[in-house]
């Protein structure tokens, strides 16, 4: 994970505006002056030739006491220049120690967080991550608040958006009218390169990313026809998305059973309480039906998870990886491939899997308690078949 490399695999997914991740921490700050140049608008360009667009953000994790309980949130911060940058480092550096994560583990309120922040620089954003995740986020089971304004008390206001995480998507996300005033993103948390574009968002900027201002402008302002769609992992291949307990491989779909004080039934241990519970818990709406000042959604499972499935290989493989490059360098971007392209000149098994994507035609083992979900994107005899082949 360093620039070039994520420079050069958002070319290939068809990614032109990436987060830079982390830039609380010295060294890969110091990185990103190296490898990234100003020029006054907001959007930094790689030094290359390809002058990939790159914003500001990290991500802080904050770990305090609040009325009786512990709470565990995880906030994205993003910056407009690294004149900012350098000033919000220098203020939190005096709470917590920035250099020991990526992602620091900071004694600091969310709220205190973003009063922080704010006061440095008001152009800044503060979006609450992964807003579901049962451990580490502001509506989650674990260690979460019931509302935003428990959470950011006065600063509420300040909260443009939240993001969705892979385990949820905005059709759940629908189910509550508390969520109806603030832009819901989405994001890949990619913590290698080739997992970059998990999740992503959708803007029409007429083919130009303008400036930092105008990107800030389409999420306060829920600027929907800016902000076209979001791409989204099947929310039940995330790895928080039914209860259970991962020791006794239980997992609960929790619209079907329930157990007495959510314990496991196996060995009376708590069992994690996964995001399709609490959202119903808070929702307020039976249907999730589109809401008209919401973009769409798009649901994909990544291009190499599909040809894994069609070659029965591993996503690792070296000839799943040398058939993915081979399909980017005589189609183009993964995006294209996965959302656009006719299928023409892409093998027959994949193709297919492609338009199974496409048309929702998978089944989901759903993902709990830190365990992910698990694709299946051809029929059971197809991928019998597929084996037979295989071994011959």
């Amino acid at each position: 994970m360093d620039i070039d490399t994520i420079s050069q695999w958002a070319r290939w997914k068809g990614i032109d505006l990436v987060g830079t991740g982390d830039f609380t921490h010295a060294a890969w700050l110091k990185h990103i002056k190296e490898k990234l140049k100003e020029d006054g608008s907001g959007i930094l360009k790689s030094r290359d030739k390809h002058n990939q667009n790159f914003i500001l953000t990290t991500e802080i994790s904050s770990i305090y006491k609040q009325g009786d309980k512990t709470r565990k949130v995880h906030t994205l911060i993003f910056a407009p220049d690294i004149k900012t940058v350098e000033k919000i480092n220098a203020r939190l550096a005096l709470v917590g120690n920035l250099h020991s994560d990526g992602r620091p583990i900071l004694g600091l309120s969310a709220h205190d967080l973003a009063q922080i922040v704010l006061d440095i620089d008001d152009r800044c954003l503060i979006v609450p991550a992964h807003i579901w995740t049962p451990w580490f986020s502001i509506f989650g089971s674990k260690s979460g608040f019931d509302t935003i304004e428990e959470c950011f008390g006065d600063l509420s206001k300040y909260i443009y958006a939240g993001e969705t995480g892979l385990s949820s998507d905005p059709e759940m996300n629908w189910r509550w009218s508390h969520l109806d005033n603030i832009t819901l993103l989405s994001n890949s948390d990619a913590h290698s390169p080739a997992n970059l574009g998990r999740e992503a968002n959708v803007f029409d900027f007429s083919n130009h990313i303008t400036t930092y201002e105008v990107v800030m402008e389409v999420i306060k302002k829920k600027d929907n026809k800016r902000l076209i769609s979001t791409i989204e992992f099947f929310p039940e291949e995330g790895k928080y998305h039914f209860d259970g307990h991962a020791n006794c491989k239980l997992v609960v779909n929790p619209f079907e059973h329930r157990y007495p004080d959510n314990r496991c039934p196996l060995c009376n241990r708590p069992m994690t309480i996964g995001v399709a519970s609490q959202v119903a818990k808070l929702a307020d709406r039976e249907t999730s039906k589109q809401l008209k000042n919401f973009p769409n959604s798009i649901h994909l499972v990544p291009l190499r998870e599909i040809i894994a499935a069609a070659f029965g290989f591993g996503v690792q493989s070296k000839k799943v990886n040398a058939e993915y490059h081979r399909l980017i360098q005589e189609i183009g971007p993964e995006f294209n491939i996965l959302l656009d392209h006719n299928l023409d000149g892409i093998p027959d098994r994949i193709a297919q899997g492609i338009a199974n994507v496409r048309s929702g035609n998978i089944h989901i083992d759903p993902g709990y308690d830190g365990i992910y979900g698990k694709v299946h994107i051809f029929k059971d005899e197809d991928l019998k078949e597929k084996k037979q082949q295989v071994l011959f």
